[in-house]
């Protein structure tokens, strides 16, 4: 590897062409600069210069050295430049949290980068070990999760919570049913169902609740955007957070049952401990308090 001070001797002197001018702008003696020269020289094997008593002209391979150090000097500036530069609106955003938070989540940043195209946008919706591992690995800028993490290199912040929904078809009985009425329409089952309808249906029907893994299915669905579907068409029910209605189109096809407790669940976002983060990630942050404090409210078009 070449000598990156001799290198920078020889561009200094190829721009000035003066062994004393060379000397003055590096804080050098004139005795120093050709010894730059000639250890470069000795080091690629072959002369930099041709000299003619005070005056020099440059060698092809001179030349070629010249070009080198002009364009490290360039990578260079272009570093610092880059490193003392924290840019708001450049480079990679990355967010990893629950489905439906996710469809919540991504029109809100999409909106945000639509008119920044240095900013890369990456939003992967994932089980809550995944996203856990991913922040505390580096991969994920931010997390969310329903509960406070528990890893030695995460850190995180209540930052909501959202409630849990027992959907039935708009035109049902808006009463609350039975858990026979529940059983006789079918649960429409899906990755999260059987915890969710433990946390939601267990408080509200005590007595005879016989656990999400022994409730009926009327089917089995896995694409999030699809669940409420069969509901709406009037076929079973199911339990899903508040954000898990935010990609169905056909929401005024559905009810949410009031249950006497209501059950919510929190948002924890997440990140690694100790990360300065830098400026373009304080935008993401405002836009996922602001996708919590939506899900917080405790309205909601679907209530019966």
């Amino acid at each position: 590897m070449l000598n990156a001070q001799w290198l920078e001797t020889f561009t200094a002197l190829s721009e000035t062409g003066s062994m004393t001018r060379t000397a003055a702008a590096l804080n050098m003696t004139q005795p120093g600069v050709s010894q730059h020269v000639k250890k470069l020289e000795a080091q690629l094997g072959t002369p930099l210069l041709r000299r003619d008593g005070r005056s020099f002209t440059l060698t092809p391979a001179g030349e070629r050295v010249r070009a080198l150090g002009l364009a490290r000097r360039a990578e260079e500036a272009s570093l610092r430049a880059g490193i003392g530069a924290d840019d708001p609106d450049r480079g990679r955003i990355s967010v990893a949290c629950p489905g439906g938070f996710a469809m919540m989540l991504y029109p809100r940043l999409l909106r945000h980068a639509a008119t920044r195209p240095a900013l890369d946008l990456v939003v992967e919706a994932a089980p809550q070990t995944t996203i856990l591992d991913g922040v505390a690995e580096g991969r994920f800028d931010y997390g969310l999760l329903h509960h406070a993490p528990d890893h030695r290199r995460v850190t995180g912040a209540r930052i909501g919570s959202e409630e849990l929904c027992l959907l039935y078809p708009a035109d049902a009985d808006p009463g609350q049913p039975s858990l026979a009425d529940l059983e006789q329409r079918g649960l429409i089952a899906h990755p999260d169902a059987a915890l969710l309808a433990d946390l939601l249906l267990a408080p509200n029907y005590p007595e005879d609740y016989p656990g999400g893994d022994r409730l009926r299915q009327r089917g089995r669905i896995n694409q999030l955007g699809q669940i409420p579907m069969p509901v709406s068409v009037g076929i079973g029910y199911t339990v899903l957070p508040r954000s898990g209605l935010a990609g169905f189109a056909h929401r005024e096809r559905l009810r949410i049952i009031p249950l006497p407790h209501r059950v919510r669940q929190d948002l924890w976002l997440i990140s690694r401990r100790g990360r300065q983060m830098p400026a373009r990630l304080d935008a993401a942050e405002r836009i996922i308090r602001a996708t919590a404090a939506a899900l917080d409210d405790d309205g909601g078009d679907l209530r019966a």
